[in-house]
């Protein structure tokens, strides 16, 4: 899901790039586009983490759904109107993907189904990326992903902030901001088997004994910063370079970056991915200078 999502970010921003300008008044004015935004990315960063976590405190469960399910509505939009773009649907796109966006957003924060989860997950990563990378240039791409990585080993291992933050969401608002995969062992997918054959024919009677037996289920999870980040890496090498290569080598190595971390990684721990990704990024980053 994290490669495939690159991917699609790759098709979105060399969209934006090359041909198309954002819709819904993201497209920044030429002025700002020539000034990397650097300073008031990290800004404007800690300003969310503050107001999210302050947001928490209050328990303000139905300004944070709202909150996410606009960024949704935008970001998904914003992905799906290049793909209409591309196969020549100009007209009334922008509506068209709107239209697309809103019931793929309401099922994502409103409703618990792990499918439309992920792929609006695939979604809504490569959209949101696309309004950041007109922003940036390489150097400011470096030091953010510095500090993010740094913000991440904090977070995760030090404050336990993302784990809380992990837990908050799927628990309180029944939604999570990155991708998530639940697995069981095969002594509890055996119990859930017997349960599903046993009260096939009364759903609720299979739930009131799904919360009865207690049966344990894990979750893989992949925050959406750790998704989005090698995305915008990849598009701002994109746009300095014109060339999907370098951006494909981004993609390789931030890939290969990640699945190291799954092979080192222990079952039932946290780990920061940023730092392992934004190593990735470096390595390509220097290919390509080397390269290019």
């Amino acid at each position: 899901m994290f490669l495939l999502t690159q991917l699609i970010g790759l098709f979105v921003y060399t969209i934006y790039t090359d041909k198309l300008q954002l819709p819904y008044g993201m497209e920044p004015p030429e002025e700002i586009k020539e000034k990397p935004q650097g300073k008031e990315i990290i800004v404007a960063f800690a300003i969310a983490v503050a107001l999210f976590f302050l947001l928490i405190r209050l328990k303000a469960d139905t300004f944070i759904r709202l909150w996410f399910l606009l960024v949704t509505v935008i970001a998904i939009s914003l992905s799906i109107n290049a793909v209409l773009f591309k196969i020549s649907v100009d007209n009334y796109s922008q509506f068209l993907a709107l239209l697309i966006a809103l019931p793929l957003a309401y099922f994502k924060i409103f409703k618990r189904d792990l499918i439309v989860h992920n792929i609006t997950e695939l979604l809504i990563y490569p959209g949101i990326a696309a309004v950041f990378i007109p922003l940036l240039n390489i150097k400011w791409t470096v030091i953010i992903l510095l500090l993010i990585s740094l913000y991440d080993m904090w977070a995760v291992w030090h404050s336990q902030f993302m784990q809380k933050m992990a837990k908050y969401q799927i628990n309180n608002l029944k939604f999570f901001t990155g991708f998530f995969v639940p697995y069981a062992s095969k002594k509890e997918k055996e119990k859930i088997r017997f349960l599903k054959q046993k009260y096939a024919k009364n759903p609720k009677e299979l739930e009131k004994q799904f919360k009865k037996s207690k049966i344990k289920v894990n979750l893989a999870i992949l925050g959406g910063g750790d998704v989005i980040f090698p995305i915008i890496a990849s598009g701002v090498f994109y746009k300095t370079y014109l060339s999907i290569l370098p951006s494909i080598i981004i993609m390789i190595f931030s890939t290969l970056a990640l699945l190291f971390l799954f092979v080192i990684a222990r079952k039932g721990k946290f780990y920061p991915a940023m730092p392992f990704i934004t190593f990735g990024i470096y390595l390509g980053m220097i290919i390509n200078w080397l390269m290019f």
